[in-house]
């Protein structure tokens, strides 16, 4: 039986990434499906997504939303469609590049195999970061320490953003108490996975910074995530 797998890419002003993301998914082996959920991208990316829609309605979908809610709650709505549209297996990538198209292979085949998450991990034995300043690596490396000290995990990237997921690991999840916007999300994902007794595998990736566009990281999210964690220890996930 042939998986029926989604992709969920959450869009703000990604005009310059999102027709290369679509054409390099669209070539690999696997027949995924994209979930394009965009936040009313002033730069005209969901019209980009949309002239991809036009040559192929069976593979490529968009949610629009009215304005920029935030990197969890765009992946929140992306999880509920999938659940409704029933598919088995639902990935998170970004659509910069930092994550390799390719690797969502090998995402599913660790999911094929028995596991419940699969992480795209940049901290765990072979994982890299390419053209990122020493700085943030470390504020990066450190911040997962942090979250696994605290929240008593295995995982050794806790913010890691490249992920797959069975759908049935969803659907016991209560989505609408995970309201975190930005790293803290994925940190409570991972968590809430855990605390279900879900089995979580970290494969190795190369996570490479974006060339074009720019980043969403902001001081804020950086204070979600690091006093989020506290707080997740006592949510009913």
């Amino acid at each position: 039986m042939i998986s029926k797998s989604l992709i969920i890419i959450p869009t703000y002003n990604e005009k310059e990434n999102v027709a290369q993301m679509i054409d390099a998914l669209l070539i690999l082996s696997t027949d995924f499906h994209v979930l394009f959920v965009d936040d009313n991208s002033p730069d005209g990316t969901a019209d980009l997504i949309e002239l991809a829609i036009e040559k192929h309605p069976d593979r490529i979908f968009i949610e629009k939303r009215n304005g920029k809610l935030g990197l969890g709650t765009a992946y929140i709505h992306g999880f509920k469609w999938a659940i409704e549209k029933n598919y088995n297996y639902v990935f998170e990538m970004d659509c910069d590049f930092s994550h390799d198209p390719k690797d969502l292979i090998r995402l599913q085949a660790e999911l094929d195999k028995g596991a419940d998450l699969v992480v795209g991990s940049r901290y765990c034995k072979g994982g890299k970061v390419k053209n990122w300043p020493l700085k943030r690596i470390l504020m990066s490396y450190f911040a997962s320490v942090y979250v696994r000290i605290i929240l008593f995990i295995s995982i050794r990237d806790t913010t890691a953003g490249f992920k797959g997921y069975r759908i049935n690991v969803l659907e016991k999840i209560n989505l609408d108490a995970v309201t975190f916007k930005g790293y803290a999300f994925q940190v409570c994902m991972k968590y809430a996975v855990i605390k279900h007794g879900f089995k979580a595998k970290e494969i190795p990736i190369t996570f490479v910074d974006r060339i074009h566009g720019e980043s969403k990281m902001s001081t804020g999210i950086f204070k979600e995530a690091f006093f989020g964690v506290w707080k997740m220890r006592h949510m009913k996930l």
